[in-house]
């Protein structure tokens, strides 16, 4: 029988990956996890999934704080104003806290932490620094990288993509942020609350590619009402930068007359791409697919045994909740258990303000499938919203017509990001619009809308 030098190997410490080697190490695998940077957390933790939370949060404060919206509640502030180097240095901070969290717990495990650059040399041995390693199974859980725009050379200082958006030195008088997904929206919302003009240009006819279509179109709404402006069915054609001024060449997605935007900020946020950049794969037998994707079987099993692959590296939505999952269950696998994540239920979200969640299918997708019910409710005649003066948005439950089982859930809310949880649960375990409707929910809650949107679907909400 081979030695080898660990029995697990995961390249990569990014959600997926921490998670997949403390929970190998937990299940008594002598575990290492290989990392390049200088910190452990992958995109998540150092530029992405955290930073971009506090800046969120801290930019919602600056403009109650600063647009009288304190007033009508009786507390009145005068001469707020933005210290953009705290706002940065509060946001470090939090991120230092997190990522030296992962380095405690590596060490609570037992978990080794390779520092550098990892590379097969074959399916079981892999370079990691100046280093040679052997492991008797390999996770492959790199993550993903910003998608190029052709053409467009991101400098980090007037044309920057997500990672560069997150550290700004000044508020930019114009923003043009090129991509309408979810990373473009929560970036470019951070900089108007701030106090920069935001247009987005999106090459779809909406904004928020997947959601469902009616949370589409009303996001759209409370974006423009807010002062984002919105360029739909429109592409970039270029950029080009001048001393600190680019210059955003675009046109109508269905051809047209051509247009300039003079910006002195542009964030390319078109979306991100697998990273297996320098893995050599190749020497491993590693096989991608035509995303460029480490392809993958249910149980997370590339095509050569003991490699593996989970998270943005892999099939499947981008998102680090759902490598995390992932990274739990590849370590069960591994350890000869059974680790299963159900991809129908996997829960998105938006965080600007007001949030905008959805798990499993939109209301398009779920008539594509069958016929169905749809129940709706408005946060305007929710108590709480209405008292708390924070009444955008609506629950929206989709619903199988014949078996009641709820196929969908979606919401655009202040607080939809934690209340999409209860529907991924409801769902997990197989609920009815009914079962929802008939579990009791604190009063006066938020929470009440989903209650009363799952009312809704057998026409019988009470506060509507």
């Amino acid at each position: 029988m081979a030695e080898y030098d660990y029995d697990v190997l995961v390249i990569g410490a990014g959600p997926g990956g921490y998670v997949a080697a403390i929970r190998a190490a937990q299940l008594g695998l002598k575990t290492a996890c290989a990392e390049a940077r200088e910190t452990l957390g992958g995109t998540c933790l150092n530029v992405g999934c955290i930073p971009s939370k506090a800046l969120l949060h801290a930019s919602e404060l600056f403009e109650e704080a600063s647009h009288g919206t304190f007033a009508k509640f009786g507390v009145e502030i005068a001469g707020a104003k933005l210290n953009l180097d705290q706002m940065h240095a509060e946001k470090a901070k939090a991120v230092g806290e997190l990522t030296g969290g992962i380095e405690y717990l590596f060490k609570k495990n037992k978990v080794t932490w390779l520092k550098g650059k990892a590379a097969f040399q074959d399916s079981s041995t892999v370079t990691v620094g100046d280093q040679t390693v052997t492991a008797r199974d390999i996770v492959i859980a790199t993550g993903s990288v910003v998608t190029p725009l052709p053409g467009v050379t991101i400098d980090q200082k007037v044309v920057v993509d997500s990672t560069g958006a997150l550290a700004l030195p000044k508020v930019p008088e114009h923003l043009v942020v090129i991509g309408g997904g979810v990373i473009g929206l929560e970036l470019g919302s951070v900089w108007r609350r701030l106090g920069a003009k935001v247009t987005v240009v999106e090459y779809l006819d909406q904004i928020l590619p997947g959601f469902d279509g009616e949370v589409r179109k009303e996001s759209a709404k409370l974006f423009k009402k807010q002062g984002m402006e919105l360029k739909t069915s429109t592409k970039v054609t270029g950029v080009t930068v001048e001393g600190d001024r680019a210059t955003v060449s675009v046109e109508p997605a269905a051809g047209g007359a051509a247009e300039t935007l003079s910006a002195d900020a542009v964030l390319v946020a078109i979306g991100r791409k697998p990273n297996t950049d320098g893995l050599n794969l190749e020497a491993a037998g590693v096989k991608l697919n035509g995303r460029g994707q480490v392809e993958i079987d249910h149980d997370f099993a590339t095509n050569v045994d003991g490699v593996w692959a989970i998270g943005d590296v892999a099939p499947g939505l981008m998102l680090a909740h759902k490598a995390e999952d992932e990274g739990v269950a590849v370590a069960e696998n591994i350890a000869g258990q059974t680790g299963i994540v159900n991809h129908d239920v996997i829960p998105s979200v938006v965080y600007t303000m007001p949030e905008i969640a959805g798990v499993g299918l939109s209301e398009e997708a779920a008539k594509a499938r069958g016929e169905v019910k749809v129940g709706k409710f408005p946060f305007m005649a929710n108590s709480r919203a209405k008292t708390n003066r924070d009444t955008d948005g609506f629950v929206k439950v989709i619903a199988d017509a014949k078996t009641d089982r709820v196929l969908g859930v979606w919401i655009i809310s202040s607080l939809a990001g934690t209340m999409i949880a209860q529907a991924a649960q409801a769902m997990e375990f197989g609920a009815t619009s009914e079962d929802i409707a008939y579990t009791c929910h604190a009063h006066p809650t938020h929470a009440e809308a989903l209650k009363e949107a799952a009312m809704a679907v057998q026409g019988k909400p009470i506060h509507i």
